[in-house]
């Protein structure tokens, strides 16, 4: 008896989709891209054109007789000699000690505040904050000076010479600038601070948690990307500071802000804005390298958020 063959037919592929029903279609981005436009033409304009002339002045120089330009390392090389090596590093450490500082009692003075209940508190003390951390340059220099100069009035009435203070050093310009560092920080962490539930508190003290335990196993690790991002704020602010240490200090302090204004104002030598471009480059630099070790850690950290 013959056995019967059944013939089954391929499947009949479907209609290819459309463009608007595509499986996975990528949105359009033409819009969006318009919309950032603005902003990519004021990156560009206020960021990318005087970064471009900042590296073309440290690499080149211009003989004043004849007008040719040619490219050379000199400036590059003289910037991190000398002088201007100290102080790229008296910058360095005085910004990487008032930044250290700045967190440490700015998150002391906001979870301070945080935790209160004083009605009216945190109004006060973050309007208060909002205006000191703008408060810089001569007024600000002019203010301690008075205050805590050699003449000053607290200097006067504390009999702070006797004991071996000075405003006009490393310690006292670090001073001037947590007056507004830690303001700065406030502004910064308060909300991180206002994320910490106390639900997570609660929780760890029915595990027999300390509150230290709590802050160094839940706490800080959570504020982690906030307090990251809070010291590279202020030490950027600290790193490029020049109004309040020229009005205070003037050359009495190695600092690089100070150099470039010295070497493009000509008060030592004439001609040497490139080398002024190349100390301007090495600062650059140096918030780059901080940038470069920031980024990971806040990866990092922010693993806690997820």
């Amino acid at each position: 008896m013959p056995t019967a063959v059944t013939t089954v037919s391929p499947p009949v592929p479907d209609a290819a989709p459309t463009a608007s029903g595509r499986a996975g279609a990528r949105p359009r981005r033409g819009p969006a891209t318009l919309a950032a436009l603005p902003l990519l033409a004021f990156v560009t304009v206020f960021f990318g054109l005087p970064m471009i002339a900042v590296l073309v002045g440290a690499v080149t120089v211009t003989d004043r007789a004849t007008g040719t330009t040619t490219l050379t390392a000199d400036n590059l090389t003289r910037s991190v000699q000398g002088a201007y090596l100290d102080a790229l590093t008296s910058s360095i450490k005085l910004s990487l000690v008032t930044a250290a500082l700045g967190v440490v009692l700015g998150t002391l003075l906001a979870q301070a505040v945080v935790a209160s209940r004083l009605p009216g508190l945190r109004n006060l003390v973050v309007t208060a904050s909002g205006v000191l951390a703008n408060f810089g340059g001569v007024p600000l220099a002019f203010a301690f000076i008075a205050t805590l100069g050699i003449s000053g009035v607290m200097t006067e009435l504390l009999h702070l010479t006797e004991a071996g203070w000075s405003l006009y050093t490393p310690a006292g310009l670090a001073v001037v600038y947590l007056y507004f560092l830690i303001p700065l920080m406030v502004l910064v962490i308060s909300p991180a601070l206002d994320g910490l539930r106390p639900q997570w508190r609660e929780a760890a003290a029915n595990c027999g948690a300390t509150g230290w335990q709590f802050w160094r196993l839940i706490g800080l690790p959570v504020l982690g990307p906030s307090l990251l991002g809070g010291f590279v704020l202020l030490f950027g602010t600290a790193f490029a500071a020049y109004a309040t240490a020229a009005a205070m200090v003037g050359s009495v302090l190695p600092l690089v802000t100070l150099q470039i204004a010295d070497a493009l104002s000509g008060n030592v030598l004439i001609g040497q804005e490139g080398v002024a471009s190349a100390l301007a480059l090495d600062m650059v630099v140096v918030a780059g390298l901080v940038m470069a070790i920031y980024l990971p850690l806040q990866r990092r950290s922010a693993r806690w958020l997820r």
